[in-house]
């Protein structure tokens, strides 16, 4: 695997990976009984990628594990070229700037002291991790596949039912709840899932986070240049068709499977 792409993978599997070790919510059904599969084809699959971070000399942009139009009609072309080819490369040039000459962590390890260690850190570093996950956790819509029986259970015992999630979720995210800029996440917090939003970059991994802090399952971004081309003040819209691309078998692909 390149080394580029196992940059993009790794802001992803730490948190996938401790979200399955607190709750194992299982995206994808197992398709045997060994210990690895049982943890749902991410603990296991991912846990070898956590020491390539650590030799990194400098965060990089990883590519999109698809199309600029493949998110169509959910997310068009134009917003994704821009979203990610400029407002996610911004983020990882600034970071890598804040962190010249300084000893470099994991991406993800960056992210717990981020709001004590200044703007760069916090807006820069969160902004370079939020997009890794944020890319990953989608496909084109039919290939996302559906949340496994164990993060469904769990799901319908915190909120009642997918209905009652995906309405409290959309509703984290309407203007009126986060106002201005910021993401809307799923956690795992405390051995149980919660819905949480940040402002700006900021994320539940930072330590003295706004709201919820935790280990990410799901985030969208609500910034306005999310989403803006399409469906201008229409915050809401882009939510609703965002979950026609979720990738809940995001550790199936990781796995090989």
């Amino acid at each position: 695997m390149a080394p580029r792409r196992i940059r993009g993978l790794v802001a992803i599997a730490t948190g996938t990976l401790l979200a399955a070790r607190c709750l194992e919510p299982v995206f994808v059904a197992p398709k045997s009984g060994s210990r690895r599969e049982a943890l749902g084809g991410i603990a296991g699959a991912l846990a070898g990628l956590l020491g390539a971070e650590k030799s990194a000399h400098a965060y990089e942009l990883p590519p999109l594990p698809y199309a600029y139009d493949a998110l169509e009609p959910s997310i068009d072309k134009a917003t994704m070229e821009f979203h990610h080819d400029k407002h996610h490369l911004t983020y990882v040039t600034n970071i890598n700037k804040a962190l010249e000459g300084k000893t470099q962590p994991s991406l993800v390890d960056l992210q717990k002291t981020a709001i004590k260690d200044g703007a760069a850190f916090r807006n820069s570093g969160g902004g370079t991790y939020n997009h890794n996950f944020f890319w990953l956790e989608m496909a084109p819509k039919g290939q996302g596949g559906v949340p496994s029986a164990k993060l469904a259970a769990a799901i319908d015992e915190s909120f009642g039912s997918m209905d009652d999630f995906k309405a409290k979720f959309e509703a984290a995210g309407a203007p009126g709840a986060r106002f201005g800029s910021g993401w809307v996440w799923l956690v795992v917090a405390g051995g149980k899932l919660a819905i949480t939003s940040t402002p700006n970059q900021d994320n539940p991994l930072m330590e003295g986070v706004e709201g919820t802090a935790g280990i990410p399952i799901l985030g969208i971004d609500v910034w306005e240049h999310a989403y803006y081309l399409k469906y201008q003040y229409r915050r809401p819209d882009y939510i609703k068709a965002w979950w026609d691309v979720v990738n809940w078998n995001q550790g199936q692909s990781a796995d090989g499977g």
